[in-house]
């Protein structure tokens, strides 16, 4: 395994017109489109069905980077976990988290429209939103 190397990744080049694969081994490979862009890949099986993982861009994913992405979802296959799910569900979470409420909105309409405000009215618009409104519409 790890028969790619920096300098082979960022030197590679696709066939005129044809897509170019540079395998690092166990499944791991950098795909390479005949308009030069570069993408890491892992194919593996799961449940008897042939599957393929994206692992980022080079450059903004290196070689060291992608095989530890590979090594995670290796781990994950041998705990008979689907790679491609659990991105996903890592994906949700993170959306799930940043996802707008009227209690992030308020807080930030309150920061960047008071904060030129006396600090009384602002002391006094917060009580109102965090009396009066966050407890019916915090997570709205």
């Amino acid at each position: 395994m790890g028969k790619l190397t920096a300098v082979a990744v960022r030197s590679s080049k696709a066939v005129a017109g044809k897509r170019k694969k540079l395998t690092d081994g166990g499944g791991l490979y950098l795909l390479v489109t005949p308009k030069g862009h570069r993408y890491w890949r892992y194919d593996y099986r799961y449940a008897g069905v042939r599957k393929t993982l994206s692992l980022g861009i080079y450059p903004e994913v290196e070689l060291k980077e992608a095989r530890l992405a590979h090594a995670n979802a290796r781990a994950d296959l041998a705990k008979n976990i689907d790679p491609s799910q659990q991105k996903q569900l890592r994906k949700r979470a993170v959306l799930c988290a940043a996802v707008s409420t009227f209690e992030s909105v308020a807080l930030d309409w309150f920061e960047r429209k008071l904060a030129d405000k006396s600090d009384s009215y602002r002391v006094r618009t917060l009580r109102i939103l965090q009396k009066d409104l966050f407890p019916y519409l915090r997570n709205r």
